[in-house]
């Protein structure tokens, strides 16, 4: 669901040792916190009265999935120097490790309100305006993480060997099959609940919790084969790492000079 890991050759936002630890502490809290929305739909299903403590267990796992987007957005801008004009040069700098976490970060964001807005809801006791926008929440934050997916799916390395291509499609599979289930699951839970207002019924539908599971699921299996990326793209020599295209490699190793920055990766590792 998240662009978690870059196999360019500007990842230059601190020493190289500093930044394998960031990605391996990055794809590793993904996987924990995905962990953590699954215990929160199993709560839902199996302990009905746990109903709160399943909501604040999605809500640390969506506030913590924003995170990493957010962790993994700055990472990309620092990487080519916050010099956004870059983005003109390379189509895919641009499409997939710029819009890719705005678009996870944006839905994450808006799944949180929902569910924040659901478990506000639930203090009330009754059905009203707030849960209403809530269930709505749950349906607009995965049509962000669907489009966020869609566009990581476009993501090319010209570079790279062909175990990594296979790694990086094991990624992006879960993911967007995950955000689809979400979407599909908020849908449902939209339907269901209202057709249920009027019985004794909760404040979400079951198709949705299972859905959601799913959905989860998923998102632990990608991240889970994330962290082998990561470990297997942190092993490729200078000369197989990615380069941004459409002369903005040359602009930013320009700017790098009058600006007296040294790149991340020495030229001895690019030869």
């Amino acid at each position: 669901m998240v662009k978690l890991a870059t196999a360019r050759v500007f990842r230059s936002y601190g020493t190289r040792g500093s930044c394998n630890r960031c990605e391996y502490i990055n794809a590793g809290l993904y996987v924990f916190v995905t962990f953590v929305l699954i215990l929160g739909f199993l709560l839902l299903h199996y302990q009905h009265e746990a109903y709160k403590s399943a909501l604040v267990l999605q809500l640390i796992g969506i506030g913590f999935i924003a995170l990493v987007n957010a962790h993994d957005l700055f990472a990309h801008l620092a990487g080519i120097d916050y010099c956004l004009a870059l983005l003109g040069f390379d189509l895919q700098l641009g499409l997939v490790e710029f819009t890719v976490p705005v678009l996870h970060l944006v839905g994450s964001i808006l799944m949180f309100i929902g569910v924040l807005m659901l478990l506000i809801q639930k203090e009330r006791g009754s059905y009203g305006d707030t849960h209403n926008h809530g269930l709505g929440m749950l349906i607009s934050g995965p049509v962000f993480w669907l489009s966020g997916s869609i566009l990581d799916a476009c993501q090319i390395y010209e570079r790279a060997d062909r175990h990594v291509q296979i790694l990086q499609k094991s990624v992006q599979i879960p993911f967007l099959f995950g955000s689809l289930l979400f979407l599909v699951g908020g849908i449902f839970n939209r339907h269901d609940v209202f057709m249920a207002k009027h019985h004794d019924y909760d404040f979400n539908g079951r198709k949705w919790i299972w859905l959601g599971m799913s959905g989860s699921l998923l998102f632990l299996i990608g991240g889970l084969m994330n962290v082998v990326k990561v470990f297997k793209t942190q092993q490729i020599d200078g000369m197989r790492l990615e380069k941004l295209r459409g002369g903005a490699q040359e602009r930013l190793r320009l700017r790098q000079r009058r600006e007296g920055h040294a790149p991340l990766i020495s030229s001895e590792e690019n030869r």
